[in-house]
């Protein structure tokens, strides 16, 4: 902060006028750059945005979208984003894994809606303990197999996905 150039007292650097004695203060010329301050350059500005509307899935790897297809509770999410995906619109075995994740978040939903209302009015019947260990199951093993780039079609939802990337 620079001083009065009479008086000594505090001023700010776009002040005109000294507040203590009220004397003009000199226009400060800002300094031209030095060899010093052309070696410490600050450092450049950070890349702009993506633009509106980009793929969000831009810089996502192929092997990642297809495990996050079949993540239990948001995978569908993923699988929906995959299938809107323009980089992944021609690539047909991502888009079979994000329809069979999608069959198989649909298989959870008819579990939680459906079969366990069912199964809790009849006293100790619990089968929808065993679908869902067999779903989640099937979950785990669908990341591992995708993990893995080996394609792998699941019994029944398996051939819907292949259906459903055949009509696409």
């Amino acid at each position: 902060m620079p001083f009065c150039s009479q008086c000594g007292f505090l001023v700010e650097a776009d002040d005109t006028f000294c507040g203590r004695c009220g004397s003009r203060q000199p226009v400060a010329v800002p300094p031209g750059p030095s060899p010093l301050r052309a070696e410490r350059a600050a450092p450049p500005p950070p890349p702009p945005p993506p633009p509106i509307g980009a793929d969000p899935m831009a810089g996502i790897n192929p092997r990642t979208a297809t495990i996050l297809c079949y993540v239990p509770a948001i995978g569908w999410i993923a699988s929906i984003v995959v299938l809107a995906s323009a980089r992944f619109r021609h690539d047909r075995l991502i888009r079979f894994h994000a329809f069979q994740g999608l069959y198989l978040f649909v298989a959870w939903l008819m579990e939680d809606w459906v079969l366990r209302p069912m199964t809790l009015m009849i006293p100790h019947l619990h089968i929808h303990q065993l679908v869902e260990a067999v779903l989640l199951g099937m979950s785990i093993f669908m990341m591992v197999k995708a993990s893995h780039d080996e394609p792998y079609s699941l019994p029944l939802f398996g051939e819907l996905a292949q259906r459903s990337v055949a009509e696409n």
